[in-house]
């Protein structure tokens, strides 16, 4: 078994060491792990420099670094699947994060010429996207002490860090890594988001969930429609299959399994299914359970990321906050324009597994 994922994020989000750890962690669980450098930083070390006003240059170079990108993730993945052990293929950053340097028209001419698109690249290429949240929104301090050399200031490198968000936006696992009040934990969520992806058991952490009403415009939030169905499964199984669609016509269909092993241990395995799959899994939906439709707004606030979702139905005015990755000492920085009601964290009247019980 052969799984890819992508590490990536803004500047100074913890890249390097997160990398460190997957190796150390997951090699001694009995994976083969393989790690794909950082293909534009091998092209400024060789001289390019991407800041040039020739544009026939910066064409040519964005062009060699794409082909490269894709080239040696085929030759990576031709060696795990050569391996005897598990293998993890981890590239530092991954194809859309090139997308973000230059124009949509560019993107996808370079994109036409070299085979492929922008649906393949992000939504079907890799099994999981981990982004890294820059330590300068959230962490400025950190940022600001480990980044004497760097040439971004704090403002543009929050934008940058929301333009990476923005380009794998879509992709069935995309998992946004917040700036908590301690980098350890940031670490061991890297951990566990990949430990949920290969499918090895994990210790069971309670999302903070909260109650909310919301009271102003959300700034710089990614807004998508999701439906949601139970479907019947094993004892201590929970399985649910979602719609989740985006504007401009993008929609993702995953189908999200998790097994309870104890009462502190679980596993939890997500993956993509397309629209035919979809169809044919609506008919093992749970009878005793109605379809979960809502609205998600996710964002980011002082480095750490929220999904923020109203309810239209069966439940209507029920808006719902979660902040995943967050241990019960740490102290949440809400944002002004929500008013938190209750923390209704472990409190499973309010859980979406719970909210579809039919009366």
């Amino acid at each position: 078994m052969v799984t890819k994922i992508v590490l990536t994020g803004g500047p100074c989000a913890g890249k390097t060491t997160a990398l460190a750890r997957i190796i150390e962690h997951f090699t001694s669980l009995g994976f083969q792990v393989f790690s794909i450098p950082e293909v534009p930083t091998i092209f400024i070390q060789a001289g390019m420099n991407f800041l040039t006003e020739n544009k026939a240059l910066f064409r040519s170079a964005e062009k060699a670094v794409l082909d490269m990108q894709l080239r040696l993730e085929e030759h990576f993945m031709a060696m795990a699947e050569a391996s005897a052990k598990p293998a993890l293929v981890i590239c530092d950053r991954g194809a859309m994060d090139i997308s973000t340097y230059m124009t949509p028209q560019l993107w996808d001419e370079l994109c036409r010429e070299l085979g492929t698109d922008t649906d393949t690249l992000r939504n079907t290429r890799y099994d999981a996207v981990l982004h890294l949240v820059t330590a300068a929104d959230g962490a400025e301090a950190f940022y600001i002490g480990q980044n004497t050399m760097r040439t971004e200031g704090i403002e543009k490198a929050c934008e940058l860090d929301r333009r990476l968000i923005g380009a794998w936006e879509g992709h069935p696992h995309l998992r946004v890594i917040g700036n908590n009040d301690n980098f350890e934990n940031k670490m061991h969520r890297v951990l566990v988001e990949i430990s949920n992806v290969v499918g090895v058991p994990v210790p069971i952490e309670e999302e903070r969930k909260y109650l909310v009403e919301l009271r102003g415009e959300v700034p710089n939030a990614v807004e998508s429609d999701i439906v949601q169905t139970y479907l019947c499964g094993e004892e201590g199984e929970e399985l649910r299959l979602r719609k989740q669609s985006w504007k401009g016509g993008l929609t993702v269909c995953t189908l999200n399994r998790k097994k309870t092993l104890s009462p502190t241990e679980r596993v939890e395995t997500e993956r993509r299914v397309d629209y035919n799959q979809y169809m044919s899994l609506l008919r093992q939906a749970d009878p005793q359970r109605a379809d979960i439709v809502k609205h998600r707004r996710t964002f980011i606030w002082e480095g750490q990321f929220f999904e923020l979702d109203s309810f239209v139905s069966p439940c209507e005015n029920l808006n719902i906050m979660e902040v995943e990755g967050m241990r019960s000492h740490e102290e949440i920085k809400f944002p002004p324009f929500v008013r938190i009601l209750e923390d209704v964290t472990g409190n499973l009247s309010y859980y979406n597994y719970h909210l579809a019980l039919k009366q």
